[in-house]
């Protein structure tokens, strides 16, 4: 169930790390040919990069991101073992049958059904939630925040899951009711709407709810960081600062909002651990994101996922009611008991796509990238900072294992394109003098 209200409301796009390293080595640089020139390999510049970081930090980074890809098995079938136990216990037909005789109108019954869901659901799910979330972030170092307040915020964010989830099924089950032959094609248009509606709210109303937003009081970096925005013509005219420390070590930045909205927000581990070139290629990177209309990007392409997997369950649902219908007391696509099967045919099309789903975000991550380090024309930041994401993001995987699991380039990947953007253009403030490169 978790994976099918995800895929209906996308979020923004953060370029996240944590953990200040120490001060790294520069690889050659390019001169003008009023000066020697100097020779700089990507490659071997790119494992001189990889090289400074210590074996016991990137034996640490790389178990704690490879321990991910058994949570994403874990959480999956999890969540695949909830749905199958309310449909052949007869728990899910007991909870329609409870909120039909508390209600006669479909819409509250929905609703009613919905809330006593994803309550039982998270209660069952909440010690994985517990281990992933909480024990294991402060177990690789990654959290600040002690069990209470963080329990707090859970139990916000699951507040705001209700309610969402209860708007989003009374909508697609009013759907369902009232078009039984096309409901798949209705019911993809409502999910493409909640999606669109969730990814544009969430950075201006819902992130607000759990960090507080205050100016950047250092001008310095403000002005920096608004030159950029201003050469991009993003429209804004101030930069914020948000208190994410009280959380984690990470590092993350956004820039979202539309129809007036539009907000560049920084979080203060990003201040505390990185240099102004660093800042300079993070804030960069997340106006490529803005500038480039990826959120509308990304959209479109789960538009595509969300009608493919909506045609499934066309396929399916049917089938699965035909055959084991009558044992689990479902009645149809617009019986609310059916909603755990409607969970467990998203939850598993969605698991086995998410080597296409990591690499459509993987590709507009790049594409960011590039626009980021052509923007702030900081190949050595930008190199330092991908060396602090990979205190939590594996930064040396092999091929497959990229396509598969990694939602984001790889550190390698982030380091060899700077170091490729380096030996082939003009550092900052160099321009119209010749330039030597020699390989």
């Amino acid at each position: 169930m978790r994976i099918f209200l995800l895929s209906l409301l996308a979020g923004s796009f953060l370029l996240t790390g944590i953990a200040p390293a120490s001060a790294q080595p520069t690889p050659a640089r390019l001169t003008t040919s009023d000066q020697a020139p100097q020779t700089l390999d990507p490659a071997a510049a790119t494992q001189a990069w990889l090289a400074t970081v210590p074996a016991d930090k990137r034996a640490a980074s790389d178990a704690y991101f490879e321990g991910g890809y058994w949570l994403i098995l874990w959480d999956f079938l999890l969540g695949a073992a909830i749905s199958i136990f309310f449909l052949a216990s007869g728990l899910s037909a007991r909870l329609r049958d409870f909120a039909e005789r508390k209600t006669r109108f479909k819409a509250m019954q929905v609703a009613l059904y919905a809330v006593c869901y994803v309550v039982i659901s998270a209660v069952i799910s909440f010690p994985l939630d517990v281990y992933s979330q909480y024990f294991r972030e402060h177990q690789y170092g990654l959290a600040t925040q002690t069990f209470g307040p963080w329990f707090g915020e859970r139990l916000t964010a699951f507040a705001i899951t209700i309610v969402a989830a209860a708007l989003v099924l009374i909508v697609l089950y009013a759907v369902f009711r009232r078009a039984p032959r096309t409901w798949w094609l209705w019911g993809t248009g409502v999910a493409i709407i909640f999606a669109v509606f969730g990814s544009l709210i969430a950075p201006v109303f819902i992130e607000p709810i759990f960090n507080k937003y205050k100016p950047l009081a250092d001008p310095k970096i403000s002005a920096s960081i608004l030159a950029m925005a201003s050469a991009n013509e993003i429209p804004v005219h101030q930069v914020f600062e948000v208190d994410a420390s009280r959380q984690s070590n990470r590092v993350s930045a956004n820039v979202s909002g539309i129809f007036g909205t539009t907000r560049i927000a920084l979080n203060d581990n990003l201040l505390k651990q990185c240099t102004l070139p660093e800042i300079r290629a993070v804030m960069a990177h997340e106006m490529g994101h803005y500038v480039l209309n990826h959120s509308m990007k990304l959209i479109l392409y789960s538009s595509v996922f969300l009608f493919v997997g909506f045609a499934l369950m066309r396929a399916l649902f049917d089938r699965c009611v035909r055959r084991w219908g009558s044992s689990w007391g479902v009645r149809g696509i617009a019986d609310p008991a059916g909603l755990p099967l409607i969970a467990l045919l998203f939850s598993t099309y969605f698991f086995l796509l998410t080597p296409l789903l990591n690499t459509a975000t993987r590709v507009t991550e790049r594409e960011a990238d590039a626009f980021g380090i052509n923007t702030a024309r900081e190949a050595d930041g930008f190199a330092k900072v991908a060396l602090k994401l990979g205190a939590y993001r594996k930064l040396d995987p092999g091929p497959w294992e990229e396509i598969i699991f990694f939602d984001h380039p790889s550190g390698r990947a982030r380091i060899r394109m700077a170091m490729d953007w380096k030996a082939a253009n003009l550092p900052a403030g160099d321009a119209g003098k010749p330039l030597t490169v020699s390989r």
